[in-house]
């Protein structure tokens, strides 16, 4: 049975920074490209960053160079770190196994999902 378990949000403050976590399980990890995805209220769910099978990582304009995509197969944990968030940033922030080894920006290449963890950004 496929699950996908995040954790690590919380409340920070604008520049402030934090790690998420996704622990995966009941599947082979390390042959899955793997992403995170966010949503804010009333909004549609949206891209934040992927990572392929072989580490290649990409990520929404929005983020680039302030978040980073990592992967620990040996612990089967996908991880999101975020730097000088912003209070933009704020939203639901979900994980999500591609369907291939070479994951894209699209929720429907996903097949499964966690049940998300809250980041707020605020003072």
């Amino acid at each position: 049975q496929v699950q996908l378990v995040e954790s690590g949000g919380g409340l920070v403050q604008p520049g402030g920074s934090l790690r998420l976590s996704c622990a995966a399980s009941g599947f082979t990890f390390r042959s899955f490209g793997m992403g995170w995805f966010r949503q804010a209220p009333g909004k549609e769910r949206e891209f934040v960053g992927a990572i392929t099978w072989r580490d290649l990582t990409f990520y929404s304009p929005s983020v680039e160079d302030r978040f980073t995509v990592y992967r620990d197969n040996a612990r089967n944990t996908l991880y999101l770190q975020m730097n000088n968030l912003k209070p933009a940033d704020t939203a639901v922030y979900y994980c999500g196994r591609g369907r291939r080894a070479v994951p894209s920006r699209s929720t429907d290449d996903y097949d499964y999902w966690g049940q998300g963890t809250q980041v707020t950004v605020s003072s």
